[in-house]
């Protein structure tokens, strides 16, 4: 009994040293949530680096998000951190001002709209963001840098092929109309010339007012009788779709789910695979 005792006070230090071990000589980079820890899993593949996140994978929205301890302490000890920017990690800023030099901001001189940080829903976007990171790995990276460009342009590959395969499936739909859950998709929706008539809560989590939500009945309605179609309503898989289900109710529309692919359960493909899925939805609800 005794002897299980000790065993199990041990294993804490057991457990940091092999945690010690795994990142020993190797380059650490932490991103701050999920979509870029999937770029990088891609861009660092057999790379002699050690990546990690600090917001955990099913946390979605990153606005109420608030940093822990050991988030500091990630942040200290890494090497680089890569960011999205574009005022998406607010909860953060303050901490990198003393990392700011070695901090990729993934997101840095797009062309944004309204000030939307939500780039790497769209895929153009994903692959600007999948440039933009790896080329600032390889400069403060060097001993990694050929590998990181290498599996970069097989990543961007992959996207394109994503994104040729998607218009092929979607530019029929050019022009439609649609309801989305909260404003992460305008960068999609110009891509793949979708109209987005409303929007359902502006902040994730926030409900509608009662008046917000008669307005988009209001605004529903009259696209569908412009339209002479019932125009979908997209929930999201990270967040309730009660207010979507309200407004369906009042509306006769269907309620559908776009994944902003701000949550998952890790994987090099799982981006790709969230935006074939998409992809598939889109093409049942706008058929």
């Amino acid at each position: 009994m005794i002897r299980k005792i000790l065993m199990i006070l041990a294993l804490p230090v057991f457990l940091s040293s092999c945690s010690k071990k795994a990142t020993q000589g190797k380059t650490t980079i932490t991103a701050s949530f999920y979509p870029l820890f999937v770029m990088l899993e891609n861009i660092c593949d057999g790379a002699d680096a050690h990546i990690s996140m600090l917001a955990p994978s099913d946390t979605g929205c990153l606005h109420d998000y608030q940093l822990t301890t050991k988030d500091m302490q990630a942040i200290s000890k890494s090497d680089i951190i890569v960011v999205n920017g574009l005022g998406m990690e607010d909860f953060i800023d303050k901490v990198l001002e003393e990392k700011k030099d070695s901090t990729i901001v993934a997101g840095e001189g797009f062309l944004t709209v309204d000030d939307n940080p939500h780039i790497w829903v769209s895929i153009a976007g994903a692959i600007y963001e999948v440039r933009n990171i790896a080329d600032r790995l390889c400069e403060l990276d060097a001993k990694n840098a050929e590998i990181y460009s290498k599996n970069a342009e097989s990543y961007i590959e992959k996207l394109q092929n994503l994104q040729e395969e998607m218009h092929d499936s979607l530019d029929k739909a050019a022009g439609s109309k649609i309801i989305t859950f909260h404003e992460a998709f305008p960068y999609f929706a110009a891509e793949f010339n979708l109209d987005i008539a409303s929007v359902i809560e502006r902040e994730p989590g926030t409900a509608p007012s009662p008046k917000e939500l008669s307005d988009t009945v209001a605004v529903l309605k009259e696209a569908n009788e412009k339209t002479g179609r019932t125009i979908p309503l997209f929930a999201e898989p990270q967040y309730s779709g009660a207010s979507a289900k309200i407004i369906a109710s009042e509306t006769g529309s269907e309620v559908y789910e776009l994944d902003p692919a701000v949550t998952g359960n890790g994987g090099k493909d799982s981006y790709i695979e969230a935006m074939r899925k998409n992809m598939m939805t889109l093409k049942e609800a706008l058929q």
